[in-house]
């Protein structure tokens, strides 16, 4: 599957500025002329509606000002925030903090129905515990050398577990098998963690498979994603929490989920996976 960050987020740059550019046609106007009256270099417009800069909320409202369309202007930076947000540099995001960084998506998990989440390399967040979740914030946060509000961004991740019990919501979740052996967090934290998963499995909002590491597969161990109904994949990078959006690159992903599911097991067969990994931390 594609790395979405040339793809969605670039698509999304040019569909704002082929708006930008349909505006200043409707206008009458030429490009010189708004870069004269906004005191721009000519070139900036140009960088603007060929989608190769993405405009700021200033930028938009000169803009949408200049050639008489104000009322564009909400739904303008509304889709420039957004295509700004699809791909994210975990260095941007940092500097909310880690809680801000647990509290950017919030209004989306609480609207989602169906979460699926494909782990190769860490639990998914409905099923962590405080101390795996402490963990891999902690981790995080060496490395990217990001602000250590760890015990707030603990309860902010944590608060978001209710949804497992409050409503309609329903979560499929599809990990690899060395995910259930990759040490973490030290041998206590790992075995409640391993045995938050085993009640995991008896939660009726849940599906939980688990790819054995011996399995004959046709689709290869892929970067961690997950979608939201079919509306918003996230894919994590190293560098960067990317955004997908367009509908053809989520048929992508649903497509991906749906073959790696198949290669999991569950129930009785998951559960054994997990006691193996509970008996080797002995």
């Amino acid at each position: 599957m594609p790395v979405p960050s040339s793809s969605s987020a670039h698509e999304a740059r040019i569909a704002i500025g082929k708006r930008l550019r349909e505006i200043l046609r409707d206008s009458g106007l030429k490009a010189r002329a708004l870069a004269y009256e906004a005191g721009w270099d000519e070139s900036k417009c140009s960088r603007l509606v060929n989608g190769r800069t993405l405009p700021s909320d200033d930028d938009i409202r000169t803009w949408c000002r200049i050639c008489g369309a104000e009322d564009e202007i909400p739904d303008l930076i509304a889709a420039s925030r957004d295509a700004d947000g699809m791909y994210m540099e975990w260095r941007r995001l940092k500097r909310r903090g880690m809680k801000g960084l647990q509290e950017t998506r919030v209004s989306l998990y609480e609207q989602t129905r169906l979460f699926r989440f494909y782990c190769s390399q860490f639990m998914p967040w409905p099923l962590q515990t405080p101390g795996y979740m402490r963990a891999v914030l902690t981790a995080f946060a060496d490395f990217h050398e990001a602000p250590r509000d760890i015990n707030e961004a603990v309860a902010a991740r944590a608060a978001r577990s209710r949804l497992l019990y409050e409503g309609d919501h329903r979560f499929a979740i599809v990990l690899e098998e060395s995910v259930l052996h990759d040490r973490i967090a030290d041998d206590d934290v790992m075995a409640g963690q391993l045995g938050q998963l085993l009640e995991g499995l008896s939660l009726p909002s849940v599906s939980l498979g688990i790819i054995p590491s011996n399995a004959r597969r046709k689709l290869w161990t892929m970067e961690t994603f997950s979608i939201y109904d079919d509306t918003r994949v996230f894919v994590e990078l190293l560098s960067a929490g990317v955004t997908v959006t367009q509908p053809r690159e989520i048929v992508l992903y649903v497509k991906g989920f749906t073959e790696l599911a198949a290669h999991a097991v569950y129930g009785n067969k998951a559960r054994a996976l997990i006691t193996s990994a509970l008996r080797s931390l002995r």
